[in-house]
């Protein structure tokens, strides 16, 4: 049988995505990009109307830096033509901004933040966690919801975690029918503590669920109203407009704060996720609007 001749490995076909040279053609775009926080964009045509990749980083200019030098990310620089930046005062704005941007424009090669999801989150009523979407509950006033989840699905699956950690039982929880009376089969398995057939009474179940839930809790909009989140970077400031853990736009002063406040949105799981920590823990200055 004539002997077959394997092709080296080191050799790359015409087309190849992940085929990776460096892009000559975006060093010149490097120039004028500074070392300061921001949201920077890759385009697709010379009119920048197309994004296809949108970031953010405290140092602009090293992380597109960065970018041109991953062979990960091969195609997407050869799609791109030129590269703009829009500078913030403080890493907070630049991710609250790059959220913003991700889900206006959609970016191809973005893969988080594309769109405005529908929301699921945990309610306990008479003690049973029940699953509310985003149509029938506001996030930002209502108290004792627990987690944000993209779907209806996630959120099952985070009380199934729950439950098997805490060995809480599936049919007091509602994930399984179980017969009144009788055991669940986990509690045969030493994975439920018996809340089904009264081995472990139904108080002592609630309240393990209600301090497992705990971790969860969605933290209500503690102001009245939109509030003024101030950032600085080398002698720059800016406000960052906020309510219901929804960012509205950046100030450079405190009445142009003031009209972005009166704008009214709706809750936003990516704002919460970036505002939650800071504004809760309060290790970012806040001003009244």
């Amino acid at each position: 049988m004539p002997r077959r001749h394997r092709l080296p490995r080191s050799i790359d076909f015409p087309g190849d995505p992940l085929i990776y040279s460096y892009p000559e053609h975006l060093r010149e775009q490097l120039t004028g990009l500074p070392a300061a926080p921001g949201v920077y964009l890759f385009h697709g045509d010379a009119s920048f109307s197309m994004p296809l990749y949108i970031g953010k980083s405290v140092n602009i200019r090293s992380r597109v830096m960065a970018h041109l030098r991953t062979p990960a990310e091969a195609a997407m620089l050869r799609q791109a033509v030129r590269i703009s930046f829009i500078r913030t005062a403080g890493e907070i704005g630049a991710l609250l901004l790059e959220a913003q941007l991700i889900k206006q424009h959609q970016p191809l090669h973005n893969r988080k933040l594309r769109r405005n999801r529908l929301l699921c989150t945990i309610s306990l009523q008479d003690g049973v966690p029940i699953v509310l979407s985003s149509r029938d509950v506001d996030f930002a006033s209502t108290p004792d919801l627990f987690g944000l989840f993209s779907s209806r699905r996630a959120a099952l699956e985070a009380l199934h975690a729950l439950a098997d950690m805490n060995k809480l039982c599936y049919g007091v929880l509602g994930l399984e029918r179980v017969p009144n009376g009788r055991p669940c089969f986990r509690s045969m398995i030493k994975m439920c503590l018996g809340a089904c057939n009264g081995a472990e009474s139904r108080a002592e179940h609630d309240a393990r669920l209600v301090q497992a839930l705990e971790a969860l809790r969605v933290a209500t909009w503690p102001f009245k109203g939109a509030v003024g989140l101030v950032e600085s970077f080398d002698g720059d400031e800016e406000i960052l407009v906020v309510n219901n853990w929804c960012f509205l736009g950046a100030a450079k002063n405190r009445q142009e704060a003031k009209l972005l406040g009166k704008v009214a949105r709706g809750f936003d799981a990516d704002g919460y996720k970036v505002l939650c920590k800071p504004i809760m823990q309060q290790a970012i200055k806040i001003i009244a609007l």
